[in-house]
């Protein structure tokens, strides 16, 4: 996949992961186009990075779906679209009743999945206009373990790591030259992770790597721990279970 010359658009772009790739998109010859909720993230990424074109909106609204599109059109359209942004609520107990459990998950959903095919489904036929292009669906190593704290997170992951890969297949079929590629990062040290244990990769190196399996044309993008993860859980799966959910998570769905 070529990056110099390509106009990018980075969904959840404000921070973390994303601020940190549109920094390495910028880097490597792109123009980028970042979305987030917060203005005021928005305004500090583009006095870090002035090149940045930034327009608040919202995955989870259709409405402010439309609109996004609209503005990228009157820009002159994209190559990538990057559906980066998700998002992560408090730990529920699943097995207890909990009026916040359902309005959690809906929410979780609503961004993490059916997000992604909104968008997706505006910019598809603008994607297979252009010569070479691409959609990045964002997953995770709990698409392949589910994590106890974490439940209806994991579920949207797995539910659009299957929707890519049919996604990838329809295209394919129909002769398209949209690439479909799905990135699986490990834990990250983000705001989103900052009260979560364990070892993290640091943004900077996740972006690295991705940008290089992107240019690899490398369709299946697994980063970091997530590799470990893929393959230790075909053949040893309840150990992976066991990792991925150590006994002190026990006690945190218990209070």
């Amino acid at each position: 996949m070529q990056i110099k010359g390509k106009t990018v658009l980075i969904t959840g772009g404000a921070s973390g992961i994303g601020l940190e790739a549109a920094k390495q998109f910028l880097a490597n010859g792109a123009s980028v186009i970042i979305t987030g909720r917060n203005q005021g993230k928005l305004d500090d990424a583009k006095k870090l990075y002035p090149a940045i074109i930034t327009i608040k909106s919202d995955v989870s609204e259709a409405d402010d779906a439309q609109e996004l599109f609209n503005q990228v059109q009157q820009l002159g359209g994209i190559d990538i679209l990057y559906n980066n942004a998700g998002v992560l609520t408090d730990p529920i107990n699943l097995g207890s009743a909990n009026e916040r459990h359902f309005k959690d998950a809906a929410y979780e959903i609503n961004v993490n999945y059916l997000g992604v095919i909104r968008l997706n489904d505006l910019f598809i036929d603008m994607l297979k206009s252009r010569k070479e292009s691409a959609i990045i669906n964002t997953t995770s190593l709990l698409s392949y373990v589910p994590s106890l704290l974490e439940a209806t997170y994991s579920a949207s992951k797995v539910a659009l790591q299957f929707y890519t890969r049919s996604l990838r297949k329809h295209l394919q079929i129909l002769n398209s030259s949209v690439k479909v590629f799905e990135l699986l990062p490990p834990l990250v040290a983000t705001e989103m992770t900052t009260d979560m244990n364990g070892k993290k990769m640091s943004a900077a190196d996740m972006v690295k790597a991705f940008i290089a399996g992107l240019q690899k044309d490398k369709l299946t993008i697994r980063i970091g721990d997530t590799k470990t993860v893929y393959i230790l859980n075909r053949i040893f799966p309840k150990m992976v279970f066991n990792l991925a959910n150590p006994k002190k998570s026990y006690k945190l769905i218990s209070q």
